[in-house]
């Protein structure tokens, strides 16, 4: 801040100094100044402030020192030739010009122009003036990233002096082949050439190989250039920058580079590179910087790469690579950037001791290398930026000798060992990440205060002890900290380093000694410096699953009031918490704490407030509809009381994610916005809550998780869910509905439904078989590999799971996580009867099955076998009748069966996963047998059963004959012996001869027909039985 008093003061300084010296300027073009400066407002943004900063240019108003009868040639921006006092070179780069260059612009008046910049201003996305070719002088034109749009002016190409032009940046701009034609024609003195990200989709990009032969630098990045480009564009004589990095549908597969390139710097990013071009690279011997990210390219690293020794950045990132490092890169002595991260690279990282010497950055993050860390990382002295994040890198973390380290990153590894104590020596260090390692051992979190330039710590999920001794003082402060994370770090208190002054120094006139007035353009700098630098810049803090009892300290209230943005003190002991003062949080999650009284009302700005599984009670606070930013809003498990505020019907048109399950509340469920509804997920099981369901819900049309359960809810079915697109969870269970339920015709009814629960309600009439034909992501739900694989949100770049309590395999339960591939049917504990439909069988994904205590009769559908991915199964409580089909074996997966309590009769069926469950299964069905019950089939032979003993006419009439089947068979048995004794002597004598020939003649008849065979299962023993 004091270099903006400093800079003002001078300002000041040189304006009285050069009023007292002749005027040099030409009268004609001050006036024209002043009038280009008046068709300006000046407007500050801090994105532009941002931008600036990144091109190295101050942001600020330059026309601010512009004042009538003054020497136009001391104004800001202004150079003049010393000779005749015309304006030849005008910089207004990044002075907060708003408005557009109309044709007759007072700009167009400054004739001996050479130099013109209008970079990073705001013209509104107005179309480029063609008066510009009235600079016939000009031979430097910049505006990029200055809001143009429409088409470049073919006029461009009228100014056949400009050795340097660049319009890059403008996204709103087109260039045609007429205008392209034009500036290879006629810039024939052009050196660098910069139109990035402008449309070029029309073009034919051969056009470039007409351009100057002079051409030094040419960038065409981000510009839609398709179709194929010819190999001569890398041929010009003296290009040495080639940028045609994000043009994807280009085509350079025919390329190749040869040994005259005298290239230095090529970026060809986000393209789709082949091997052949790829292996010509090392015909590059001049190039310094080569940028290949987000190529395509696969394989190993090609070790040629190490031959291109002037290498400064190697950037090969985000592509497919995989094998080792080549050790051959270790001779590219003068790099300075290595970056390689997002790959699938192995092995180890080269370790030769005099690798690497000149190493600025080194990024190989996101790879699967191992081994340990290589010495030289430790020694570099230009070292100063370290990303090993996301491998599997193990061994200790060494001393580091070097001190020039700004930042290392090094989370996600195997890391393990004590926490190196060096660190605390890196002066320079701003940012630290050690997250998810083995380190291990205490570490005195008060040292930490020696890195005064830290602004990012985490060490989380380690087996870290952090402990503190000092009290707070100055010393122990990070004044530049804006993010620290140290969760499951054992800590006990909040660390003591946070505890800064509690205002920060802003610019405030007060404190300068001049008597000048501050000017407005230089307090608005000061706001955007200020969202750059300072402690009350602290953004984010992560002290979860920690030890940190008791309240919220006082002075906590202070951190970060006006900036922090992320809060995490979730799974800790706190017990109170109070008003919460941070005025621009966005994430805030208290959650599985000791919280005890009335829930707090987060700020207006919240996006995420999370506060479940703590000890709130009272009623839900009206003013918690201030936060009209909310997302995700998880109140459940508390004790909460009262009613749910109307208001949340308006919260909806903002929440994506509610849940109030397990508390108190009572009264209705408000209807949401019929306006804009954005909830996927709705749970208010455990309630209280009553009447019938409201139409409304309809108008969320996102809908995918809907958790009424265990309320008071009346009413008959509501159909009309059926209707919601997206609809994937259903649970009704538990509450007091009724009727019963017909189902309705259309063909997206329940279409996406994964879980439909309905159990322990007062359903009546038949299975609602309509729905269950509709159930279309049961009968065949299709995985997708690269999706999450729970049920949930993605918002501000975290997810957030679905939960729902649902009884699974007999046990009630509260998932935490849906499963993406669960599909579970519970329509138990109703009064459903008639017969179990077979469409049943067709929901072949199903993984849970509960029909159990209703009214249910008839057989089970051996269709039941075709669930093959089922789990658990339970038709216990019922009137079931017949056989246990054996399709049932068929059921590879099933991990619980309850058939029980219904009246099943015959064997047990054997085999596969019927043999491992216990009698509990099957106990109160009387007419069952086999394993496990006690009844064996094999030693039980029922009795043999007869027809009735009456017999009847042919005209149904009873007959007289009254004997019975005792008497048939006393003669069926005394018929046999005699028999037998017959037959004997007739086929041991051949007499009588006519018996003879009768049966012989009998059995060659029989021998003439094709036999018929039958099986009969006789108890004991399987006959074979053949049929005339």
């Amino acid at each position: 801040m004091g270099s903006l008093l400093t800079s003002f003061l001078f300002l000041s300084l040189l304006l009285s100094v050069s009023s007292s010296e002749p005027h040099l300027c030409s009268q004609h073009d001050a006036a024209a100044l002043i009038r280009f400066k008046s068709s300006f407002s000046l407007y500050g943004v801090l994105s532009d402030f941002l931008a600036c900063e990144l091109a190295g240019s101050k942001y600020y108003p330059r026309t601010i020192s512009w004042k009538e009868g003054t020497d136009c040639c001391s104004w800001d921006g202004v150079t003049c030739d010393p000779l005749n006092g015309h304006v030849v070179s005008l910089d207004l780069t990044c002075s907060w010009l708003r408005g557009n260059i109309p044709s007759n612009s007072s700009l167009f008046l400054l004739r001996h122009l050479r130099k013109l910049n209008l970079a990073f201003n705001d013209f509104g996305d107005s179309e480029m003036p063609s008066e510009f070719d009235q600079f016939a002088s000009l031979v430097y034109l910049n505006l990029s990233s200055a809001s143009l749009g429409g088409h470049v002016p073919s006029q461009v190409s009228h100014l056949s002096k400009l050795v340097s032009l660049d319009l890059s940046g403008n996204y709103a701009q087109t260039l045609d082949k007429h205008t392209l034609e034009g500036l290879a024609h006629n810039l024939t003195e052009v050196r660098h050439l910069f139109l990035d990200r402008i449309n070029m989709s029309s073009i034919n990009p051969n056009l470039f190989m007409n351009l100057s032969s002079s051409l030094r630098s040419l960038s065409l990045n981000e510009c839609d250039l398709r179709g194929n480009i010819w190999e001569n564009i890398f041929h010009l004589p003296k290009l040495k920058l080639l940028n045609l990095g994000r043009n994807r549908n280009l085509n350079l597969d025919v390329m190749k580079f040869n040994r005259s390139n005298n290239l230095e710097h090529l970026d060809l990013s986000q393209m789709i590179l082949s091997r052949e071009l790829i292996g010509s690279i090392d015909n590059l011997q001049a190039l310094k910087y080569l940028h290949l990210s987000d190529s395509n390219l696969s394989g190993p690293i090609p070790t040629s790469l190490g031959s291109l020794l002037q290498l400064i950045d190697l950037d090969l990132s985000m592509n497919h690579l995989s094998g080792k490092i080549p050790s051959s890169l270790t001779n590219l002595t003068h790099l300075e950037y290595l970056e390689m991260s997002s790959n699938s690279l192995q092995g180890s990282i080269p370790d030769e001791l005099t690798a690497f010497r000149n190493l600025i950055s080194l990024s190989l993050s996101d790879n699967l290398l191992n081994g340990t860390l290589p010495s030289w990382l430790y020694t570099v002295s230009s070292l100063k930026e370290i990303q090993l994040s996301d491998n599997q890198l193990s061994g200790h973390i060494k001393e580091f000798q070097s001190k020039s380290l700004q930042g290392i990153v090094l989370n996600n590894n195997n890391l393990q060992g004590p926490f190196p104590s060096s660190i605390f020596q890196l002066a320079n260090l701003t940012y630290l990440y050690l997250s998810l390692n083995n380190l291990s051992g205490v570490v005195h979190i008060d040292m930490f205060s020696k890195l005064q330039n830290l602004q990012e710590l985490d060490l989380s999920y380690n087996s870290l002890s952090l402990t503190s001794t000092a009290t707070a003082t100055a010393e122990h402060t990070l004044p530049n900290l804006r993010l620290l994370k140290l969760t499951s770090c054992n800590v006990s208190e909040f660390p003591i380093f946070l505890r800064g002054p509690k205002s920060l120094k802003q610019l405030d006139p007060s404190s300068n000694n001049s008597d000048s007035k501050v000017p407005k353009w230089m307090e608005v700098v000061a706001k955007f410096d200020q969202f750059l630098e300072g402690p009350r810049r602290f953004r984010q803090l992560d002290l979860s699953n920690n030890k940190i009892g008791g309240e919220i300290p006082k002075w906590m209230h202070e951190v970060g009031m006006d900036s922090l943005s992320y809060l995490n003190l979730s799974h800790n002991s706190l017990t109170r918490v109070g008003q919460l003062p941070w005025k621009n949080i966005e994430y805030l999650d208290l959650s599985s704490n000791l919280i005890h009284g009335n829930l707090p009302t987060p700020p207006w700005t919240t996006r995420v407030f999370l506060i479940s599984n703590n000890s709130l009670t009272g009623e839900i606070p009206s003013l918690i509809c201030n936060a009209s930013y909310l997302e995700v809003l998880d109140l459940s498990h508390n004790n909460l009381s009262g009613i749910i505020p109307p208001c949340f019907g308006k919260l909806s048109q903002s929440l994506s994610f509610l849940n109030l399950q397990k508390n108190m509340l009572n009264g209705v469920i408000p209807p949401t916005s019929t306006d804009a509804c954005l909830l996927s997920n709705l749970n208010l099981n455990g309630n209280r809550l009553q009447g019938p369901l409201s139409h409304s819900i309809l108008s969320c049309s996102g809908l995918q998780v809907l958790d009424l359960g265990n309320n008071n809810i009346n009413g008959t079915f509501p159909h009309w869910l059926a209707s919601l697109p997206q609809l994937q969870v259903l649970i009704l269970k538990s509450n007091r509905m009724h009727g019963s339920i017909h189902g309705i015709g259309s063909n997206i009814s329940f279409s996406k439904i994964q879980i439909f629960d309905i159990s322990r309600n007062y359903f009546t009439g038949p299975l609602p078989v309509r729905y269950i034909q509709n159930f279309t992501a049961m009968i065949n739900l299709r995985t997708n590999t690269s999706a999450v694989p729970y049920m949930g949100i993605q918002t501000g770049g975290d997810f957030y799971s679905y939960s729902i309590a649902i009884v699974m395999k007999g046990q009630d339960m509260e998932l935490k996580k849906i499963f993406s591939m669960w599909t579970i049917v519970d329509l138990s504990d109703n009064k459903f009867e008639g017969e179990i439909p077979k469409a049943i069988g067709e929901l072949s994904s199903l993984k849970g099955l509960n029909l159990s205590h209703n009214n249910l009769s008839g057989n089970i559908p051996s269709s039941i076998g075709n669930l093959t991915n089922l789990e658990w199964l339970d038709l216990s409580s019922n009137k079931l009748v017949g056989q246990i089909p054996r399709q049932v074996l068929d059921l590879t997966y099933l991990s619980v069966l309850n058939l029980s309590e219904n009246e099943l009769v015959g064997c047990i069926p054997r085999g596969k996963q019927l043999n491992t469950f216990e009698i509990t299964s099957y106990e109160g069905n009387k007419g069952l047998r086999g394993f496990p019950l006690s009844t064996d089939c094999n030693n039980d032979e029922p009795p043999p059963t007869f027809p009735p003993s009456n017999l009847s006419e042919e005209d149904g009439t009873k007959s007289d004959l009254a004997f019975g089947w005792k008497v048939v068979l006393l003669g069926y048995g005394c018929g046999i012996v005699l028999g037998l004794s017959m037959g004997y002597v007739v086929f041991q004598t051949g007499k009588p001869k006519w018996i003879v020939n009768l049966v012989e003649d009998y059995l060659h008849k029989r021998q003439s027909r094709k036999p018929r065979i039958a099986y009969r299962n006789n108890g004991r023993r399987m006959e074979l039985v053949q049929t005339t």
